[in-house]
């Protein structure tokens, strides 16, 4: 069994490095605050002292919150000049196409690979082992990290040899998943105001001609209107609402249901939806 390291231990990263431990793995584990640590470290990890030392594994994840998270930690800190000789650091979490560019050549000015493997899925479904990888980059690190990915992941979708691949698919598609939650919000809405049950509506149409766990899921939240918890919140939606249009926007697409949808998720926000799960935005619809 391999050595790895997981850096940022929200709920994601804590499913991951958990079910590392479990398959036999020496897991390295480091956060900023001392908490989701000291409880991996009970569970059989390795706590680490500083991102510096986690680097220094073979194999380092990580799995921080946005842009701001990323680049403070790796690439306005000096770490990637500590990190160790051959040290593969796969990037799982969501971050901007530019800043997977921009991250790709530090990495390699400092010698230290670089893959971008941002997941689809959530907590529930890391906690299964059950994530879909997308996985982009040079396919030598990706092999060497793909033991890993194998622990945590259903399926590795290899998606090219430049990390930014992997990104641009990831931030798609959470695009498309705003779009499903948006045209769900509309078409409940329509159908209650015509005296359809919507809780029997949604089961309609995801029996048949939608089914999924996308559909399914949020079509249950917006008949029934319920928010909280939140899988995926909405201010993190129109996070990353905002890295696709700033990515078709690099390549000169133009995406105008996401123009419509900006506006949308600026109402919810300003409704105070800010922690609700994203399908909220659909109560931006007459009902």
């Amino acid at each position: 069994m391999g050595e790895v390291a997981v850096i940022g231990l929200g709920g994601m990263g804590r499913a991951i490095a958990r079910n590392l431990v479990r398959a036999g793995h020496e897991t390295v584990v480091w956060n900023r605050s001392a908490g989701p640590a000291e409880e991996l470290e009970r569970d059989g990890a390795r706590r680490a002292g500083s991102v510096a030392e986690a680097l220094r594994c073979p194999v380092a994840f990580s799995v921080l919150s946005d842009d701001a998270a990323f680049t403070e930690t790796f690439l306005d800190s000096g770490v990637l000049a500590q990190a160790g000789p051959g040290t593969v650091h796969v990037n799982a979490a969501t971050v901007s196409v530019a800043l997977c560019r921009r991250a790709a050549a530090a990495h390699a000015a400092h010698g230290v690979g670089y893959v971008a493997a941002p997941v689809f899925g959530r907590v529930a479904v890391a906690e299964a082992g059950a994530l879909n990888v997308l996985a982009a980059g040079d396919p030598e690190l990706v092999d060497r990290a793909q033991p890993f990915f194998d622990v945590i992941g259903a399926r590795t979708w290899r998606l090219g040899e430049r990390p930014e691949q992997a990104s641009t698919a990831k931030v798609l598609g959470n695009y498309l998943i705003a779009c499903t939650i948006q045209s769900l919000g509309e078409a409940v809405s329509v159908a209650e105001a015509a005296g359809a049950d919507p809780e029997q509506f949604v089961e309609l149409l995801t029996s048949t001609l939608f089914p999924g766990p996308v559909h399914s899921g949020y079509g249950s939240m917006i008949a029934q209107r319920k928010y909280r918890p939140a899988g995926f919140s909405t201010v993190l939606g129109r996070k990353d609402l905002h890295l696709a249009l700033e990515a078709a926007a690099d390549l000169a697409v133009p995406l105008p249901f996401g123009d419509l949808l900006a506006g949308v998720f600026d109402r919810a926000l300003a409704d105070g939806r800010a922690a609700d799960d994203w399908a909220a935005i659909a109560e931006q619809q007459p009902r």
